[in-house]
């Protein structure tokens, strides 16, 4: 008898439960999912970096179910603004891709505050570029060859270790290496900007003038040990100063081996 009584409350409960679903969470949902909002759509393909017309989006209204908290509903957040990625006609329009100022090309340039020096050179070769693969924030040994007098090839101490900036195309776009497209897809480098003070900027316009310059890559990889490599460097030009009349530059010998003499640098000539 007691079993047949639990067996009641049990159905009574599961009855209970069915019915505050179908007339209770149901419709609520149902609703949820009903709901109309009104949010900026685009109309017409707008470039990141450009200037968001009115003619270029429009307001429509759209089930609010699922939307992303920052989608924008007022073209006064719009109209007027930057899009800071390419926005294509159908697309919604999320506070992430508007911003109050323009994009600043080569943005990079801006972190600049008197200390360092940036400056490109050519790449006047495909293997002299590392048959295309320098990337940003590689650290490279600059070695000029067929220089001086001699014709000789030497790796000046001033730039045995030096940060690459950017590497950029004959386009004058920087060049972003993916490694997922085809090699015909990849316009290949035409310069690279490093990062120098002004004793390695000067060396390095000399060197653009009477040398041909190639670039060997000493490190890739994480920054703490990147800057280990420029921190040795700064160490190296300080001891060149002390020295400035007389520095040393490694230079290769008729049996191909490398070996330190004094040579000249850009004060020199």
């Amino acid at each position: 008898m007691n079993f047949l009584k639990n067996k009641t409350i049990l159905g009574l409960i599961c009855i209970l439960l069915s019915l505050i679903i179908c007339f209770g969470v149901t419709p609520l949902f149902n609703e949820a999912v009903g709901a109309k909002t009104e949010i900026i759509r685009v109309s017409k393909n707008i470039k990141a970096g450009e200037v968001i017309t009115n003619s270029k989006v429009q307001t429509v209204t759209i089930g609010g179910y699922n939307l992303p908290d920052n989608v924008l509903k007022d073209k006064s957040n719009i109209v007027g603004k930057y899009a800071t990625a390419d926005l294509m006609k159908g697309d919604y329009i999320l506070s992430s891709k508007v911003s109050d100022d323009p994009l600043t090309e080569n943005e990079y340039l801006y972190n600049f505050d008197g200390s360092k020096r940036a400056i490109s050179v050519t790449i006047k070769s495909f293997a002299a570029g590392l048959s295309g693969k320098i990337e940003k924030g590689d650290i490279v040994s600059i070695i000029a060859s067929d220089y001086g007098e001699f014709r000789e090839t030497i790796i000046f101490p001033e730039l045995q270790y030096v940060e690459v900036l950017a590497v950029t195309t004959k386009k004058g776009t920087d060049r972003i290496y993916e490694g997922s497209s085809s090699e015909e897809d990849q316009e290949l480098p035409s310069t690279i900007t490093l990062i120098v003070n002004e004793r390695q900027s000067k060396l390095l316009a000399e060197l653009e003038q009477n040398s041909k310059i190639h670039t060997a890559l000493v490190y890739r990889g994480k920054r703490e040990n990147a800057e280990r490599f420029l921190k040795e460097q700064e160490e190296l030009i300080l001891k060149l100063e002390g020295n400035i009349s007389n520095p040393e530059v490694t230079t290769s010998n008729d049996d191909g081996l490398t070996e330190a003499k004094q040579g000249v640098t850009a004060n020199d000539q």
